[in-house]
């Protein structure tokens, strides 16, 4: 189930494929105002060219999967801003559109070039976590309150997916899940929906032992595996140095493809509103960890929170270089 084109292109890529990184923070290198509850989703509706744009500097810098601009798109979050229903699914569907034509586009220019370097990107829906879409830092926490139960999550997720799942992306991206209720109501969504695109999901972590909940990865990890319908788990928007322990990690505990695409180790301080400088990285490099995370066992590297094409540029080389690309 799926497995394949994920399979397919992670041995084209030579072992590792590589996911784009930061979205809104190129966009906001593109001029746009992402000041906004919606995020990067206000730009579906404001500045849709842009969007491609970014998309197209990903695929440049050698990204062989890119993520959909839906992350905070969400049903809810469109009605509260008067948009009608109808209104709110052509968003997402548009954010998916925008994504595959930026791909198809990018892909025909390729073939026109005498020698190929790039693969047929793969397009990622994205859907951001319920703490993503209250927009109060809960999905840095993982808690949602007590009144906040499985089958509420799963009504809350129901319709964006179907919705995305209909656009026709190529992989549905679950992305920074904060705890193992939404993990647990995302994977019995898949099957009641009997989604056939391929999923991942990508848990978010603050100390690179647990979920942002201080729920083990452990038992997360074993509800994905029941999953057929989940093809790829991992961790992204998490800072990078524990990245190297948590594969290890799940390399013990899941037979499914690894991704990590953590954030570039600033933090972001949810009450102020800002990025705090990085203070405990090191001196390595982005890309110098992506090749010890491909060696410790990730299939999918890419980045999150403020890194740039230039980042992912770095990664693609990196990777693309030892693998024999």
């Amino acid at each position: 189930m799926g497995g394949g084109v994920v399979e397919e292109l992670v041995k084209k890529a030579g072992g590792c494929a590589v996911i784009d990184g930061g979205f809104a923070t190129q966009l906001e290198a593109l001029g746009a105002d992402i000041n906004d509850p919606l995020w990067s989703a206000a730009c579906l509706i404001t500045k849709p060219h842009l969007i491609k744009e970014v998309h197209m500097q990903y695929l440049e810098a050698g990204a062989d999967v890119i993520i959909s601009s839906s992350y905070q798109a969400t049903i809810p979050g469109f009605l509260a801003r008067g948009l009608l229903l109808e209104e709110a699914e052509g968003l997402l569907r548009t954010s998916v559109q925008l994504a595959l034509e930026a791909r198809d586009e990018f892909w025909k220019s390729t073939l026109r070039k005498s020698k190929p370097v790039y693969n047929r990107a793969l397009v990622a829906a994205s859907v951001g976590s319920y703490g993503a879409y209250l927009a109060d830092g809960s999905e840095y926490s993982g808690s949602y309150g007590d009144d906040v139960t499985a089958e509420k999550l799963k009504d809350f997720h129901r319709r964006r997916l179907q919705v995305l799942a209909s656009a026709g992306p190529d992989l549905i991206a679950f992305e920074a899940i904060p705890n193992k209720m939404e993990a647990q109501a995302l994977v019995e969504l898949l099957e009641e929906e009997d989604i056939q695109v391929p999923s991942w999901i990508c848990f978010s972590s603050v100390d690179g032992k647990h979920l942002c909940s201080g729920e083990s990865f452990g038992d997360c990890l074993e509800i994905l595996n029941a999953s057929d319908k989940v093809a790829i788990v991992g961790v992204n928007c998490t800072p990078p140095q524990f990245v190297e322990g948590i594969i290890r990690d799940f390399k013990k505990q899941t037979e499914k493809a690894i991704a990590v695409y953590p954030n570039s180790g600033e933090v972001w301080d949810g009450r102020a509103k800002r990025w705090l400088p990085v203070e405990c990285f090191g001196r390595k490099s982005f890309d110098a960890m992506a090749r010890r995370w491909q060696e410790a066992g990730a299939s999918l590297v890419g980045g999150c929170c403020r890194t740039t094409p230039s980042t992912i540029r770095a990664v693609s080389k990196a990777l693309k270089s030892r693998n024999g690309l």
